[in-house]
């Protein structure tokens, strides 16, 4: 049994509040030159259930008790006491080797709307449907304590803990030894780049922001007076829930945002640290970023010469996801504008960046950088029809199976799925869901659910969007706007074609190799109207207009969501169709 311990260098004296009692701390013995500085110790024992927390002394005053930033449960949520937890989970999954990121396939999910119960146990109950679906890997959205009992989990405080109302720590390990006993993987979405407004005390305790801030709080502290200690908590976290819940991934959020300007980035030694994991376990552990700068560098290899690659194993791809979206739905707004043509979709699918250090009409300047695509394999980049953000961070968060017809749903996924990148699947996109994915919280505090709408609500007229569209967004602080967010899986006729679609296209995927390495191979070719690209034994045609058309290639037609005609002189495709062929042959 351990000690407590704190790391509190901003405190000038400490008290373990245990049980009820107040008990004072005493500093560590340690060099003061040395970065363990500041860390505040008992001789009372860590017994399993006890509550706690620390007083500090800031100046003259005495804080009340507060939690313990590395708590690893919060029984009354983040603003209540700490309690010790037990590490006494017994595991069945010890035939578990992981899964290579190579030819998985990716769910993302919530798991508060995923199910009506909003818990592990639901999605636990949902496991046989994916199996079917063809997901080898599941995606939780973070499940980091927040303020209140609703939220997406990016306000998350306590980065060693996990949500009570999902079913706690315990409930996690259980999902997971279920998915891994159905051979499905389990990826964590984390956030190391801000804390969430509710819950967070760890500036009373020591530096861990900088001065900086991100658009959703202040920039944590990895680089200035005091990081040491900071970014060793980020790397305990990752390293619990990498070994001690048998998590098999990690998902970096919004990375770009992450301010480091050491010489060894923290991303790169969460890639270090993984490997380290994956070394001495035998077990494939996989990080994938989240990036809107079109850097390769974060999935180039360690140290790769003239590169200085972080060596992370993927990142998300959103360009293909807004040519997709904007050729299907002809919205072109901020971000979308550069994106208006077939061209784009032809360069992000030969490419995986259609800004790659050419100009960005949204950002006024020069973006990205251009990837080999002989040096970094496909598989590294994920593909999507759309995600929670996507989906999200619209006023009315309608999906686009809400505005768009079947036909061009399944075409946008025969897009991504025919390419050889790792497709990843948003909960609900595969029958059609007609739920909405609105932006949901519940801060308990008045002022910040007001501040919080209203942000979101400048943030869509900053989009272009117009007074009336931004009027109608949901209040992210009201119950129905959670609720509504929740999946309804009383299929539709609708919904059973579309999820069969998404199955025949997923079993494709796999019997005809669309799941081949490098882009170099990929042969791309494409009108104003129209695109195909493949190999010559496996190829698709898809026409993304509203009038027949002819694409110069005849073949086998292996699958359709409509009815094409293979010809001599080529396949005739109806509007907003596709055809998957075999034994392909360019007509002129």
């Amino acid at each position: 049994m351990t000690n407590f311990s704190v790391w509190a260098p901003n405190a000038s004296d400490v008290h373990l509040h245990l049980d009820g009692e107040d008990i004072p701390m005493h500093p560590r013995p340690c060099d003061h030159a040395a970065a363990a500085d500041g860390w505040w110790c008992s001789d009372a024992e860590m017994a399993p259930g006890s509550r706690y927390g620390f007083r500090l002394q800031l100046g003259d005053t005495w804080t009340d008790p507060l939690p313990d930033p590395r708590t690893r449960r919060q029984p009354d949520g983040v603003t209540g006491l700490s309690q010790v937890y037990a590490d006494d989970f017994e595991w069945g999954d010890d035939h578990w080797t992981g899964r290579i990121l190579p030819g998985q396939s990716i769910y993302e999910l919530h798991v508060g709307t995923f199910t009506p119960s909003g818990t592990f146990a639901g999605v636990e109950e949902k496991l046989d449907y994916l199996i079917e679906l063809g997901v080898t890997t599941i995606e939780l959205m973070p499940v980091q304590p927040f303020g209140g009992e609703r939220n997406w989990g990016y306000d998350g405080v306590d980065w060693h803990c996990v949500q009570e109302s999902y079913g706690g720590p315990d409930g996690l390990k259980h999902l997971v030894n279920a998915a891994h006993n159905k051979n499905i993987a389990v990826i964590l979405d984390v956030v190391y780049n801000h804390f969430g407004p509710v819950g967070n005390y760890t500036g009373m305790f020591g530096p861990y922001m900088s001065t900086a801030a991100t658009d959703w709080g202040d920039v944590v502290n990895y680089c200035d007076s005091g990081s040491d200690e900071v970014r060793a908590y980020v790397l305990e976290a990752a390293r619990q829930w990498l070994t001690e819940f048998h998590i098999d991934g990690l998902r970096l959020d919004a990375v770009q945002t992450m301010v480091d300007t050491g010489a060894i980035h923290l991303l790169e030694e969460l890639s270090i640290l993984a490997t380290e994991i994956e070394a001495t376990t035998g077990i494939q552990k996989t990080l994938i970023a989240e990036s809107d700068q079109n850097d390769p560098r974060l999935v180039a290899p360690r140290g790769a010469s003239g590169l200085g690659g972080f060596g992370l194993d993927a990142q998300w791809e959103d360009d293909l996801h807004h040519a997709l979206h904007v050729l299907t739905s002809g919205e072109e707004h901020t971000y979308y504008r550069d994106f208006a043509s077939m061209d784009a979709l032809a360069q992000t699918i030969a490419h995986v960046f259609y800004h790659h250090g050419n100009y960005s009409s949204f950002r006024g300047r020069k973006h990205g950088r251009t990837l080999d695509v002989d040096a970094v394999p496909a598989f590294r980049f994920l593909a999507y029809t759309t995600t929670h953000d996507q989906t999200g961070n619209r006023p009315a968060g309608d999906r686009p199976s809400q505005y768009l017809s079947a036909e061009k749903l399944v075409l946008k996924a025969a897009i991504v799925l025919c390419t050889p990148y790792t497709p990843m699947l948003f909960m609900g996109e595969e029958f059609g869901a007609q739920t909405p994915f609105p932006f949901f919280c519940s801060h308990c505090d008045d002022a910040l659910d007001r501040l919080t709408r209203e942000g979101r609500q400048r943030q869509f007229r900053y989009q272009g969007m117009n007074e009336e569209t931004v009027a109608a967004m949901p209040d992210p602080a009201d119950p129905e706007t959670f609720q509504s967010a929740k999946l309804d899986w009383d299929f539709t006729e609708e919904n059973a074609r579309v999820l069969e679609a998404y199955k025949t296209l997923f079993r494709l995927r796999s019997s005809l190799r669309f799941t081949r390495p490098w882009l170099s191979e990929l042969t791309v070719e494409h009108t104003d109207s129209w695109i195909g690209f493949g190999y010559a034994d496996a190829f698709i045609v898809a026409n993304l207009s509203d009038s027949e058309v002819t694409a110069p290639y005849t073949g086998t037609l292996v699958y359709s969501f409509t009815d094409p005609t293979i010809g001599e002189e080529g396949t005739l495709l109806p509007p907003w169709s596709f055809a998957i062929l075999t034994d392909v042959h360019h007509t002129s």
